[in-house]
């Protein structure tokens, strides 16, 4: 019969306890006013196990207009020399996002970009990117369409 009121007694404190944080808690912003999607419930777009997987939360790179994009580099996966024509601005929100301006792969020549760090990527000029031994996490703005070129012995010089 003790057991059985300790027990109550226990349950009834920890659902107090339980009430009183969700009381303290407070209540989300009207959907009608602000909407919003925490970074751990994002739907990854992209091959899991590839090098980068992706999310548009404005617009689309492919397409005229301002388009906003997160990234995300999985560990040790990168990209190969390339360029782009448009000027391209990053925000790494988590981990380390390797970047090299070397039209040669060669991931020893990457340089670590912290989280908090802006960076820009100016336009027609080589670069690759990616992640060692963490994932990075990075917001990219841009002005669509973006064309995306590969580097070969003509085109891209160190």
């Amino acid at each position: 019969m003790k057991s059985n009121l300790f027990l109550s007694a226990a349950l009834l404190i920890v659902g107090v306890c339980a009430a009183s944080a969700q009381a303290d808690k407070p209540a989300p912003p009207n959907p009608s006013h602000i909407t919003f999607t925490h970074l751990a419930d994002f739907h990854w777009q992209g091959d899991p196990k590839g090098a980068q997987q992706h999310v548009d939360l404005l617009g689309d790179p492919s397409k005229p207009g301002l388009y906003i994009r997160l990234a995300k580099w999985l560990p040790h996966h990168f990209s190969k020399p390339h360029f782009h024509d448009k000027i391209r601005h990053f925000f790494v929100l988590s981990g380390t996002w390797w970047v090299s301006s070397s039209a040669t792969y060669d991931e020893a020549k990457t340089y670590p970009m912290t989280a908090g760090t802006f960076v820009t990527d100016l336009p027609n000029k080589a670069h690759f990117d990616g992640a060692k031994d963490e994932a990075g996490i990075i917001a990219e703005i841009g002005f669509g369409p973006l064309k995306t070129t590969m580097c070969n012995a003509q085109n891209c010089k160190d």
